[in-house]
């Protein structure tokens, strides 16, 4: 799969998570069958547009920022198709004709004429091997990915290795939980997240307006996400992550683009119930 698949499938895994539905309850509420969601939510195949629309409708996720994944990963799945087409209708030369006799060495030196002649079949098919599974678009050179990260939904990261990195990049999105949501006043939801198997937590935005912005810390670096342009609006943004683990205090604030408007903070202690703050002005 390749960077933007393998995104993709961890987000759609994610929803499915949310909505609690299994393979049978979601193939029943949608035109595909129960081994194709299957297929789309293990990374074996790419699902249609359509089938990232009903999920994220059934889920109730704004749908922006799924579907340009989709986008970009169709795309690259068309490339990779047409390449592949292109190759095998290419004419492939004929074998030359072999000799009147064809005798195996023998003795010593023919015995180790054969070891060698193996150990070249192996090289050559592992530098094939090897160029086939290599992505042909790098990683950004702030989040270099491992060449296992590109093929496994593992999380990525860990604790501090995980301080001001990209949750979905770093595959710490799939099934995290929800520790609070909160509407702010001027509509826009806040909601904090924590994922147990990358110990990080982080926030997520949505119903934003342009120049809003988020920042979330738990007791260590505060990191935040600014709301850019109109795409930001129609979708979820969130934030990179900080560090944090059973009893840490995480916080968000919510500081709107208007300048007449309220800074609004939440806080909620991971393993226990959320608490909810609100500054008296912005700071």
């Amino acid at each position: 799969m390749t960077v933007e698949h393998t995104r993709l499938t961890a987000a759609l895994r994610e929803l499915r998570a949310r909505t609690g539905l299994s393979l049978a309850a979601l193939s029943e509420r949608t035109a595909y069958s129960k081994s194709s969601w299957e297929r789309y939510l293990n990374g074996k195949s790419l699902p249609p547009r359509q089938a990232v629309q009903d999920l994220c409708r059934i889920a109730n996720e704004p749908g922006g920022r799924l579907l340009a994944l989709w986008e970009i990963a169709e795309s690259d799945w068309r490339g990779r198709a047409a390449v592949h087409a292109r190759a095998a209708d290419e004419p492939r030369p004929q074998e030359p004709p072999r000799p009147p006799e064809t005798r195996r060495p023998r003795g010593r030196v023919g015995r180790l004429m054969v070891v060698l002649a193996s150990a070249c079949t192996v090289i050559v098919g592992g530098v094939a091997l090897v160029l086939v599974l290599t992505p042909d678009r790098e990683a950004p050179e702030d989040e270099p990915l491992s060449a296992s990260a590109l093929y496994s939904l593992a999380p990525q990261c860990h604790g501090t290795a995980c301080e001001g990195r990209d949750p979905m990049r770093l595959v710490c999105g799939i099934n995290p939980q929800s520790l609070t949501t909160y509407r702010t006043a001027t509509g826009a939801r806040v909601e904090l997240r924590y994922s147990e198997k990358c110990g990080a937590s982080w926030a997520r935005t949505w119903g934003t307006q342009i120049g809003d912005r988020v920042e979330v810390t738990a007791g260590g670096p505060t990191h935040d996400v600014r709301i850019e342009d109109g795409a930001n609006t129609e979708t979820y943004v969130f934030t990179e992550m900080t560090a944090a683990h059973p009893g840490s205090t995480v916080r968000a604030c919510f500081l709107p683009a208007s300048a007449d408007g309220e800074r609004e903070c939440i806080e909620a202690r991971v393993g226990e119930a959320a608490t909810t703050i609100r500054s008296p002005s912005p700071q």
